[in-house]
């Protein structure tokens, strides 16, 4: 028998749902229709204001909105202006993007009017600047502990990455990719991120899988010999570095 003012398991599922709607209804509102004040968005949404400052507490807390003055164009009156509450970048980014769809326009638009070879170039381009960052990384790890340095930079650009030993070498695991979309139609950021790695740890690389090639995890194999542990010779590295590239995911047209 329930106790008293105990509440059913899923009264209290579908309680949590009923808020995360409501939420999600509260900073769309602000989304159409910019910066909102309680009562305005109160008024939209047929909600008390109570509710309401209920749900942009939460939304403040996960870093989807923020307060603010609101802007007076001419004569201030008198009195304490009105706080608004605006979407924070997170929240901007929490709504449908069309980056990846951008991106790939900007990359189609390259090849036809410039062909592959600018979008390989810019693709290796793209990567020096991580590689920089991923570099120092490594350097300040003991050279057995270098693979797993690179997945901590990785991870820290958002691939969440691991290192694991594997039977005669390791095994780099990206869980999740950025420019998965746009890879799947341009391998040439794949190929890049394979070089680079081989640039980075001297050695040999192949990868065994991509994300964009529609595997769950992008891994990478790194030899034991040659070295996860220094930078190998730069004649070493322009021989193999193609030969990794090639097995960079690439998807049939």
């Amino acid at each position: 028998m329930k106790n008293v003012g105990e509440a059913p398991q899923e009264e209290l599922a579908a309680g949590m749902r009923s808020d995360h709607s409501t939420r999600n209804r509260v900073a769309r509102s602000i989304l159409d229709h910019g910066p909102s004040t309680v009562a305005d968005l109160a008024k939209r949404l047929g909600l008390t204001q109570a509710a309401v400052r209920r749900h942009l507490d939460a939304l403040a807390h996960e870093n989807v909105v923020e307060p603010r003055e609101q802007r007076v164009y001419g004569a201030r009156t008198r009195g304490r202006p009105a706080k608004v509450f605006a979407l924070t970048d997170c929240g901007r980014d929490a709504f449908d993007q069309s980056y990846d769809k951008l991106a790939a326009d900007a990359l189609r638009w390259i090849t036809e009017h410039h062909g592959e070879g600018a979008v390989v170039d810019f693709a290796r381009a793209r990567i020096v600047a991580q590689a920089e960052t991923y570099k120092q990384a490594m350097d300040a790890a003991p050279p057995e502990r270098r693979t797993e340095a690179l997945a901590k930079a990785l991870t820290a650009d958002g691939y969440a990455a691991t290192a694991r030993s594997a039977p005669v070498g390791e095994q780099l695991c990206q869980h999740h990719c950025p420019v998965a979309h746009v890879a799947e139609k341009f391998p040439q950021l794949c190929e890049a991120e394979t070089e680079m790695f081989s640039e980075l740890l001297g050695t040999h690389v192949q990868r065994l899988a991509t994300i964009a090639h529609g595997d769950g995890v992008c891994t990478t194999f790194i030899p034991r010999s040659g070295g996860s542990g220094g930078s190998g010779s730069s004649s070493t590295r322009r021989t193999t570095t193609p030969a990794s590239a090639s097995t960079a995911g690439r998807n049939p047209a």
